[in-house]
Formats: C-alpha cells, structure tokens, sequence
C-alpha cells in the first residue's frame, strides 16, 4: 500500500525542519518496507507572495486526498509588524484547521533525561513530568464571530463561541485518553468568569458520570498556568479551549528545556495535521541552526496516530533519545558544547534509524 502524505513547509525555517523529517521518514520506511509518495503544496505567507490565499484551494484537496499531513511552520514578520494587513499567513492555519475539521490537538509534555538541566524549571519539578495536553482546535475566540473593530476605529472586539456539540466531543476525548493513560483528567476552564466555561463545565459534568475509572478535576485557568510551572507531575491529560490551550502548552515547553522538541498532531473529521508546536523563527531562516526534533517526533506521532505503526514511531524517539545523550543537537540546547547543523542533526538521526 501506498501512503500519500501531503507536505505543507511553510515559511521561515519550515522547509529546512521538514527537509530533516522527511530523512527520517524515508529511513524508517526504507527499513520497514513500506511506501511513502510525497506532494508538496503552498500555505502560510509563502502561499499569500504567490496566489494572494494563504491557504488555497489547490493545497486543500491535496490535503483531503492524503493520508496525512505534514506540516512545518507559518509566519513572516512583515505580516506581524503590519496591523492593517488584511490577508494573513495564520489565517491559513485556521482555514486548515476548520476545513479538515481539526478539532483536537494533542501535544504531549514530557521531559528528556539529557535536557532536564535545560529546563528554567528545578530539576526535582520536571523530572518525571508527563503529560498530554488536548486543545480545542476550531472553535472559541479564534472562530467566534462577530469580530472586528468599529466604525471610528476606537473600538475592536472579537466573541468566544462554543457549542454544546463542540466541547462534548473534544471532552470525551479527553477521557478516551485519560482511560488509556494513568486516568486523570484535568478540565481547564474559567467558569467563574466566563460564560462559555460554564457550559463547558456543565457538559462535563454531564458527561463524567459514564467515566466512573477516570479522576477529574476542575480548574481555573489562571490556577493551571501555575500548577504547569509549580507542580506539572499533577497532570496527566488536560483539555481545555482553544486560546487557554494554545497559552498553556507554550508555557510548559519550558518543562521540555526547548520549544524545539515538542510535536503535535491535529486530528479530527478529515485528514490529521502533524507539526511542531514552535513558529516560524524568521531569525534563523536559511541559517541551518533550527532544531528540527519537533517536526522529527511529530513524524513519529503520524506512524503511530495516523497509520498505526508503533514500532515505527518508537524507533523514532529513540533515536532522538539516542541523538540527545550522544550531543548531537543544536545550539538551543548544546549548552556551549559543539552544536550541529540543522542538516547534520538530521543526517545522524536518519543514519542511526538505517543502522539500528
């Protein structure tokens, strides 16, 4: 069988961390017999400089007709620094993510044994912290319309929407995930303030009782964005909204050591999206300094979610493991020893995948 996987770099240093990915991809499926067809396609600022769309219609049914999607990175820092800019690249990822009905992000939090050290955070906090952080993907302020700014220019606003059906089914998700993990589930909201975290505190609490194995706690988001820096072994899934998980999970990339070593898959209705969790990092584009293991694990994440190849995605992490223990990283986490290139990083992780 074929696998048709769309590859979407992006802007910034998306194609040199995709470039990486697909080293390791091909090495894994070289090794494992199986058979990968790639298709490039535009999204992010890239796509606007060429067909004014961010995320056009072409690269859509590339998606819908694939597989699964491997993603890199969108941003330019011409659209940042221009508040008037009408069209944006992140616009694009919020097409992507509703079209394909994305609803659920997963993004696993957990340390590596060679990187504790690198972690603002006391080692006696992080070590051992593992936990998945599930965020509702296409509703909430980033969707909520109306939105915009009124007629004298004084005034903007934008509405936070929810849907019984939205957060019953990303809630349930969260227990599916709590049941096949250490059982306990975090729901984050904001219920004291907030109407929308009200009902969404209401549908889970309808819906807990069918989960009687699983421990829930209910939690202020203010109080979680502590609890992640103070205590994060507490957690074993979290789920929460869209804006409070897109917070929270930057935040304990600091319990990793590095933003450059967490990866995502987005998963929902249509085809799953697999990207690192970090920007575009227009600073070090086409130096060959960005770290590509986000993207690297994200590809793991696609052999176990998406096809259900465990072993795969194992051996994956593994050789990230064994590229951390052995120094072969870049210079955000080389800590003033020898740092690699974005390429030879890869070149290594893909020749001990062949060599193993």
């Amino acid at each position: 069988m074929t696998y048709k996987i769309a590859v979407l770099a992006g802007d910034g240093i998306g194609p040199e961390i995709v470039t990486q990915a697909r080293k390791v991809i091909d090495a894994v499926v070289e090794k494992f017999g199986h058979d990968f067809e790639y298709t490039e396609a535009l999204v992010g600022a890239v796509a606007i400089d060429k067909v004014g769309n961010p995320y056009p219609d072409e690269t859509h049914e590339l998606c819908m007709n694939s597989d699964a999607v491997l993603f890199g990175s969108i941003g330019h820092p011409k659209f940042d620094n221009d508040p008037s800019a009408k069209v944006r690249p992140e616009q694009g990822l919020l097409a992507m993510r509703k079209k394909l009905g994305l609803y659920a992000n997963l993004r696993p939090v957990n340390t590596f044994k060679s990187l504790i050290h690198k972690s603002p955070l006391k080692l006696e906090l992080v070590d051992g912290a593992d936990f998945m952080c599930i965020r509702e993907l296409t509703s909430g302020m980033y969707f909520g319309r109306p939105q915009g700014r009124s007629e004298d220019g004084q005034t903007a606003y934008d509405t936070c929407v929810y849907t019984v059906e939205e957060i019953e089914r990303i809630v349930r998700l969260g227990f599916e995930y709590a049941g096949k993990r250490r059982k306990k589930l975090t729901i984050v909201d904001k219920a004291n303030v907030l109407a929308t975290s009200r009902l969404w505190r209401e549908v889970s609490q309808r819906i807990e009782p069918e989960f009687p194995e699983i421990e829930v706690e209910y939690m202020f988001v203010d109080n979680a964005a502590m609890q992640i820096i103070t205590c994060p072994k507490r957690f074993d899934v979290m789920v929460t909204e869209n804006m409070f998980g897109d917070i929270l999970t930057d935040e304990a990339s600091v319990i990793a050591g590095s933003m450059g070593m967490l990866p995502s898959a987005s998963i929902g209705v249509h085809t799953s999206v697999f990207e690192p969790i970090h920007g575009s990092y227009p600073q070090a584009t086409g130096k060959n300094i960005a770290n590509p293991c986000a993207t690297v694990l994200s590809a793991a994440m696609m052999f176990e979610y998406a096809f259900g190849m465990m072993k795969e995605g194992a051996l994956i992490r593994k050789a990230v493991d064994m590229s951390l223990e052995a120094g072969v990283v870049t210079e955000d986490i080389a800590d003033g020893k020898k740092a690699y290139s974005t390429s030879e990083v890869g070149d290594w992780l893909a020749n001990f995948v062949k060599n193993i």
